[in-house]
């Protein structure tokens, strides 16, 4: 999206088959007879992707007023609706900027939201699209992140979005590395139809979430946001927090493979990350570089624990040692699982066996999160 109501740029998704993408769940109700305030609410609703019913009188009692998600009453019909059963969801919207009157016509009608245009038109829009995707509880956001180049964070990331969606779970995982060389080969979904980060390079505003879900490539009964291997892209930090906000509003689960370097733009998918997962093999060294990685990204994780990978080789720290080391709290333990390369050329991905230890871990991490903060199933 270049521009407000704009689809996905490039890639290119209008904003008629985003509106298609979303099944145009039910739009809000107008209420004005002020052409001019008509016309901008009905521009608003075309840029959020919802088509509206627009009543020029007061509204039936039981008609569109109570079925409405949302309802957007012109200040020049205030008086019209003031004996309108009281309900949620009512915008009182002017274009005075000077009028104080307009709040008490507000509480006359009893609107939860008071708007001036043009003032609050982002948020307008951005209101009027919750309503028409249907928005219930955001995804639960996990991010998971190395503690040194080679720690398994990548394979984990990729092991918990299988795992979510195995489970039932809407699942999606995105790609925060562009430096990593794209998760979707690591699900040998390389050749898989669908749009990568560089679409969505100069994205502005808000992204339709179904429109996201169904652009992007589908496998393993989950979706996938990565990278392409063409030239390097640089992501406008403000198009990661539309993106990542997108995959969220869907609901169910979405990971985030995230890097250890945190810029403005990786910052941006960490502040939406609801539990983030810093995975650090079982070795002193490890713990040494580990500790600057959780410094950098705690800044903007609220919520950061450790998973602790361990090797081949027998030995090293234990869990509990590591996590004391960093001061942080244990998720778990991660055991070696032999052959996950070779499974991964056999086209079986990370988590893809289910009673392997990945998988038994990945299983255990979901089950023991509370199921409502994990969203709808898919």
């Amino acid at each position: 999206m270049c521009q407000e109501g704009d689809g996905i740029v490039d890639g290119a998704i209008s904003s008629d088959v985003a509106a298609q993408a979303e099944g145009r769940r039910g739009g809000p109700l107008i209420v004005t007879e002020d052409v001019r305030l008509l016309d901008d609410l009905l521009r608003l609703c075309a840029a959020a992707g919802a088509l509206p019913e627009v009543h020029h009188g007061g509204p039936e009692r039981r008609g569109s007023w109570d079925a409405a998600p949302l309802v957007l009453v012109g200040d020049d019909a205030a008086d019209r609706v003031r004996g309108a059963v009281r309900r949620r969801g009512v915008v009182l919207v002017g274009l005075d900027q000077d009028d104080p009157g307009i709040w008490q016509r507000a509480v006359e009608i009893g609107a939860d939201h008071v708007l001036v245009l043009p003032d609050g038109e982002q948020w307008l829009v951005d209101r009027i699209a919750d309503v028409a995707e249907g928005v219930g509880s955001p995804a639960l956001t996990v991010g998971v992140i190395g503690g040194r180049g080679g720690a398994g964070a990548s394979t984990l990331a990729c092991a918990l979005a299988v795992t979510a969606a195995r489970e039932g779970r809407r699942t999606m995982l995105v790609d925060a590395d562009p430096l990593g060389g794209g998760l979707d080969v690591v699900l040998g979904a390389e050749h898989t139809e669908g749009l990568r980060w560089p679409a969505f390079a100069a994205s502005r505003g808000r992204v339709g979430g179904g429109a996201l879900e169904e652009s992007l490539p589908h496998m393993h009964a989950l979706r996938i946001l990565s990278w392409d291997r063409g030239e390097a892209v640089a992501v406008a930090p403000e198009a990661v927090r539309a993106v990542v906000a997108a995959a969220r509003r869907r609901g169910g689960a979405v990971v985030v493979d995230l890097p250890r370097r945190v810029d403005e733009a990786v910052a941006e998918a960490v502040a939406q990350v609801d539990l983030g997962l810093l995975v650090v093999p079982a070795e002193l060294r490890a713990v040494a570089g580990a500790r600057r990685v959780a410094s950098a990204a705690g800044m903007a994780l609220r919520d950061m624990r450790v998973v602790v990978a361990r090797g081949p080789a027998p030995g090293g720290l234990d869990p509990e040692e590591v996590s004391g080391l960093l001061g942080l709290p244990l998720a778990g333990e991660v055991p070696w699982e032999a052959g996950l390369a070779a499974q991964q050329a056999s086209g079986t991905p990370p988590g893809g066996t289910a009673r392997g230890p990945l998988a038994r871990f990945c299983s255990a991490f979901w089950d023991r999160l509370p199921v409502d903060a994990v969203g709808g199933d898919a």
